[in-house]
């Protein structure tokens, strides 16, 4: 079949539709930017886009009056652990229902299907139960291990590893690997850009994860940056808007420094074929 590339107005329609739409969604995080550098004069009168003088000193009034180091390492501990133990287990499990058979392995697929099709608030209720039974509650694992499960991370890992060849996995059996070395050395660099993916994605939810810390967490050692945002942002620490902004902008600069870092392969891990 002879496939014929598109006109060139076409492609430069729909380059420009895409850009346009970049850069309406980049328009409130640089509004958000320059306002974190403005006085409060300013930020209130509305007078111009860009600030009359930088104020950097509002990135450190924002770290220091509501105490931010605190709560960036609770979210960063969190949302570490969070993907890497995750990604582990959401491999592993991907691992056994592509490669592996097992008795039950139709019904724990589906099962697991089916924790998709629910909206969250279905199970909330049991899930606050199961881990105040577990002492999982106010600490910081409460909020790592819920979520090391992911029906999404699952059956997205299962479709990954489903594309690797069950005859490198044969050969390995033969030379007499086991399934912990053949998911190491086999399996593990054919499925890296979905690796990347699904831990880019986790460590993103994670981090901006609000609800499920504001019920769980009571003690402020334990509070996540977007816990201690919000207090920021209703006036609880200072009743500065460039400050708030200044603090926001702290707030969104991990995941966008993850995102950038592994860009490459995340864009890989959703754009190779998955059988």
């Amino acid at each position: 079949m002879n496939h014929r590339a598109p006109p060139r107005m076409l492609r430069l329609l729909a380059h420009s539709a895409v850009f346009g739409t970049a850069l309406l969604m980049l328009v409130p995080f640089a509004w958000m930017a320059l306002t974190s550098l403005k006085s409060d004069t300013e930020a209130l009168s509305g007078s111009g886009l860009l600030p009359a003088d930088y104020r950097w000193e509002n990135y450190t009034a924002a770290w220091t009056s509501a105490g931010l180091h605190r709560y960036y390492i609770n979210s960063i501990l969190v949302a570490v652990f969070t993907t890497l133990l995750g990604v582990s287990y959401n491999a592993l499990a991907g691992y056994a229902f592509a490669k592996l058979r097992f008795r039950g392995r139709r019904v724990l697929l589906g099962t697991t299907l089916a924790t998709m099709l629910m909206p969250p608030s279905v199970y909330f209720v049991l899930a606050y139960v199961l881990c105040a039974r577990l002492g999982l509650v106010d600490n910081l694992p409460a909020l790592i291990v819920p979520f090391i499960a992911s029906g999404f991370g699952i059956l997205y890992m299962r479709q990954a590893i489903r594309a690797v060849p069950d005859d490198a996995i044969e050969a390995g059996r033969l030379d007499g690997m086991n399934e912990a070395d053949i998911f190491w050395h086999v399996v593990r660099p054919a499925i890296a850009p979905p690796l990347a993916a699904l831990a880019v994605i986790t460590f993103m939810n994670s981090w901006n994860s609000f609800f499920w810390p504001l019920v769980m967490i009571d003690r402020d050692r334990f509070r996540t940056l977007p816990l201690a945002l919000a207090d920021l942002a209703s006036g609880q620490y200072v009743q500065s808007w460039p400050v708030r902004m200044a603090a926001a902008m702290i707030l969104t600069a991990p995941p966008v420094i993850v995102f950038i870092t592994f860009q490459r392969a995340f864009l890989r891990g959703f754009a190779l074929p998955h059988t």
